[in-house]
């Protein structure tokens, strides 16, 4: 078990065994938490919300790639114009 002391200004040094041990390194991002009776830091990856909600279109399945050529988006972009205009030809056969 390392002691710490905490410093003037509130910081604390965090041992280079412990910090080896869970991998962080200058930079990294820290979630400080207040229990009963102790202090716990969780390492916490910073993504920026529009990347977040990228991500979790892909997992729904709302985005498409990623493509290995410019072709292969090309071909995807026109599979998904002929879906949109066969949904629209449903949908104006049905008013008739």
């Amino acid at each position: 078990m390392a002691l710490v002391s905490v410093k003037k200004k509130y910081q604390v040094v965090i041992p280079r065994s412990v910090r080896r041990k869970i991998g962080v390194k200058v930079g990294d991002l820290l979630e400080a938490k207040a229990e009963p009776g102790r202090i716990t830091f969780t390492p916490k990856l910073a993504v920026d919300r529009g990347v977040a909600e990228s991500i979790a279109d892909f997992k729904a399945g709302r985005a498409y790639g990623p493509f290995g050529t410019h072709e292969g988006l090309v071909a995807s972009l026109h599979e998904q114009a002929a879906k949109l205009r066969s949904k629209k030809k449903r949908r104006r056969s049905s008013r008739a």
